[in-house]
């Protein structure tokens, strides 16, 4: 039972009386030391900048290979940011790229107990609770997936759980997931034990030393400034938690790191009479708390659904920022409330003691990791969100080997510190997004109904207000606003229509989705998609205007880079992919031949910064070939169905249907506009053609498209349905189906990949992974020659008589 507003004030002040410092909270104990210096060396391979458990378990996996010349720079001493507080919980119930570096994780912490750390590592085994029936199905989906890849996780009802943990009410519950792989540990045991292996390795670590400038030269790491003096290196990495953003700030050009700390609390309590060991410990998602036992009570947190961002008033965050962290029990009481509730022996706790623990949070809840679009060897590993211990092993050691081999040993995208913006950097932004990100931790991950409301309505198409009184419901990629689906219902008044709470049902824009995909199967269809990243690759020559007697820089480098042959006639489009040394997709595009010497680039709306920097590594050195990202300089609609060429030649007083073949494209008039790039090509594999506007023409067009495509019966199309047309016709969409890993074999796209470099034309010049894939190519067709004899002998034993 809730507390009585009269009981609860005078809790409150009860509890505010007893609350300790983070510095006192026994979390925080540990027997381990580093030896730390005051003198900063010269020189060093490697600086790193912090010293929490990412940045010591960097050091050590850094040192295991061999590399001792590592020096840590700390503004205060080894281990007192903010990385070792939290609740110590080891969770493995998470997606598989996650799981794979917690496991990791697991792995080194046992690794160090077993010579002789005392670093509190248990595996008591995690309960994952759920209220509703929706959670029971999220949860049975990661079941789904986890099991066939080596979790072992198993669904369990109120009795089971209750015999887990005889403190757990059950009352409320559907049922729950048993982890039993899952435990907890001493953060601040695990920071420093590392720190002592680094140290004994040869790293040296300077404390109460502050950073003052990183140093490039030609967009590469030189050296540190620091108050100490300045020391040289080749290597430099951002593990500054909360002050990883502030220190990508101090180099130029400026690094993107857009991470911000939220405040984070936990309570911990008193010995309570029955409490073992290996308690499990309690995810209770719906309630947005968790629990373990600690030292025979109890440690509860919990992720808020509105979080309290931290030092909003201060342009910096300071060094000494534990006497800035309010004991804000009014805030975590509602928490607190629903941890009682759930296990009731907590109300008998005397005195329970608040810690406020900020950690960083990144835009979208995942980590930020690798080498930065900006800076050569400027890597980063940060945004632990409010858990930095259980990912910290895995992140040392999967950035040490990116740091020693020079690109990434196993598949991280997901993680990639390229899949942001400048937009995501600034501070307003990060607050805002902070207070909800913190709570999305814990809610029900429903199919494409999981956008997030805060910090919106910053990178728009042009279309943007037209679209939302015409009833576009929006969602963000890459920070840039989409139409999901037009809710014809709404007839431009009042709020504009928002997404429904999610569901794994049929969801209530279903019918209208319905509509949108008969629009473009039976009549027409449009669809904004200037979301998508388009990038200029030019010769110099063209740049300069002089006399293009030479196109084959351009050409050459295209084909290095290409699977597909890419030396088209101008006015083709060419779908291609780029892959790295192991076949792997590092790009998935299109190709438009505008001149001799020039290309229009079309890539998926993620790889706005990763592809830029892809490209820009394989420039070749005598800067014959220039990129600009010109994303904002087009709108882009897509015009499908079997009425688009019609409708197109209407307006463009053009027979599309003869003048322009497939995969060609035309300059055209629509309307008043000129300069339309008519390309007949559709990202669906629906007929139709796709218009790159000029964005200053952009509402003109569509405005004439909508008034004379009325007779047509034009409709307003989504993302969404754009997406489940894709899918209908087998088209693979990168970070979705295609990977670093996926090769175009694997994803059923053959016919994008010339093998023999011979077939291109004038050209002799073979992409990257052209060795790798005749090796792959002739294994794959064995492979699936035997498959396929397979499949014919079974369907043979069918077909005999019974």
């Amino acid at each position: 039972m809730f507390l009585t507003r009269w009981q609860k004030r005078l809790y409150l002040k009860k509890l505010n009386r007893w609350s300790m410092s983070l510095s006192s909270c026994d979390c925080t104990r540990t027997h381990s030391t580093v030896t730390h210096e005051s003198v900063l060396p010269t020189q060093a391979q490697v600086v790193i900048c912090g010293t929490g458990v990412v940045a010591n378990s960097l050091a050590y996996h850094l040192v295991e290979n061999g590399w001792s010349d590592i020096v840590l720079i700390d503004q205060g001493k080894p281990c007192g940011g903010t990385s070792h507080f939290g609740s110590g919980t080891l969770g493995l119930f998470k997606p598989i790229a996650e799981r794979n570096i917690i496991m990791y994780s697991i792995k080194l912490y046992r690794q160090l107990e077993a010579k002789g750390y005392d670093i509190g590592l248990k595996q008591c085994g995690s309960l994952n609770l759920a209220q509703t029936k929706d959670r029971m199905i999220a949860l049975k989906r990661r079941i789904a997936y986890s099991s066939p890849t080596g979790l072992h996780c198993e669904m369990l009802g109120k009795n089971e759980l209750k015999r887990l943990h005889p403190f757990l009410n059950t009352d409320d519950l559907e049922g729950g997931v048993w982890v039993p792989e899952d435990g907890v540990a001493n953060p601040q045991a695990i920071c420093k034990s590392l720190a002592k292996l680094a140290s004994e390795g040869g790293a040296h670590y300077v404390t109460n030393c502050h950073i003052q400038k990183v140093v490039t030269e030609e967009d590469r790491i030189k050296g540190v400034h620091t108050s100490r003096g300045f020391i040289y290196c080749e290597y430099f990495v951002n593990c500054a938690g909360m002050w990883a953003r502030e220190v990508g700030n101090l180099c130029s050009p400026k690094v993107r790191v857009p991470v911000y700390p939220a405040e984070h609390f936990y309570v911990t309590t008193s010995p309570l009479p029955g409490i073992g060991v290996d308690l499990p410990c309690i995810r209770d998602f719906d309630s947005h708390i968790y629990a373990r036992e600690f030292n025979s009570g109890f440690l509860v947190g919990g992720f808020e659904k509105i979080a309290k961002p931290a030092f909003l008033n201060m342009k910096l965050i300071p060094p000494d920022w534990k006497k800035d962290m309010p004991l804000d029990w009014k805030h975590f009481m509602p928490y607190w409330e629903k941890a009682m509730s759930r296990i009731p022996i907590l109300k008998d706790a005397v005195y329970p003691t608040l810690a406020n623990s900020p950690d960083t949070f990144t835009p979208n809840g995942k980590w930020i990791l690798g080498e930065t679009p900006e800076i050569d060897n400027y890597f980063v590993a940060v945004g632990m969100n409010g858990n930095p211990l259980q990912g910290a092993g895995g992140i040392g050691k999967a950035m040490a080997e990116w740091i020693i081999e020079g690109k990434p040993t196993q598949e991280h995208l997901a993680f990639d510190v390229q899949r942001f913006l400048d937009l995501h950097n600034n501070r307003m932004y990060l607050q805002e997004r902070t207070k909800e990100v913190v709570g999305r931790h814990y809610s029900i991950p429903y199919p494409h109904q999981n956008e997030y409301k805060n910090a919106r309505k910053l990178r728009c198409s042009p279309l943007f207000s037209v679209l939302e009184k015409r009833g576009a419901v929006f969602g963000t990629r890459m920070g840039y606003e989409r139409p999901l689906y037009f809710d014809t219902t709404y007839n431009g008044k009042g709020s504009p229509p928002e997404m429904p709470p999610g569901t794994f049902y049929k969801p209530k824009f279903f019918d209208f989705m319905l509509e949108e995909y008969y629009a473009c199967r039976e009549t027409v269809g449009i669809i904004d998609m200037s979301s998508f990243s388009k990038m200029k690759i030019q010769g110099k020559q063209d740049v300069n205007e002089e006399i293009e007697s030479q196109c084959n820089g351009v050409v050459e480098w295209l084909q290095s880079l290409c699977t597909n042959d890419v030396n088209i006639p101008v006015g083709g489009i060419v779908h291609t992919g780029m892959l790295n040394e192991r076949g792997g997709y590092e790009n998935d595009c299109l190709l438009v031949r505008e001149r001799e010497n020039c290309y229009l680039m079309v890539s998926p709306t993620s790889q706005q910064t990763r592809v830029l920097d892809w490209l820009k590594d394989h420039l070749p050195k005598d800067e014959s070939i220039q990129l600009a990202d010109i994303t904002s300089m087009y709108t882009v609609v897509n015009i499908i169905g079997p009425k688009a060429g019609a409708l197109i030649s209407e307006l463009s007083q053009t027979d599309v249907d003869i003048n322009v073949q497939p995969f060609t494209y035309k300059t055209v008039n629509i309307g008043y506009a000129s300069d339309v790039m008519m390309m007949a090509f559709t990202h669906t594999g629906e007929p139709g053609f796709c218009l790159y506007i000029p964005s200053e023409y952009a509402l003109h067009v569509y405005d004439r498209f909508i008034t004379v495509g009325f007779d047509y019966g034009i409709r307003d199309v989504g993302s969404l349905t754009q997406r489940f047309m894709r899918i209908e016709k087998f088209i693979p969409f990168w970070a979705e189906d295609l990977t670093r890993d996926t090769t175009p074999f694997e994803a059923g796209c053959n016919h994008v990949v010339k093998l023999d470099v011979c077939d291109r034309i004038h050209f002799k010049v073979s992409f990257i992974s052209l060795n790798y894939f005749k090796i792959f190519h002739a294994s794959f067709y064995r492979k699936n020659t035997s498959l396929e004899n397979l499949h014919y002998n079974a369907k043979k034993i069918k077909e005999l008589p019974k």
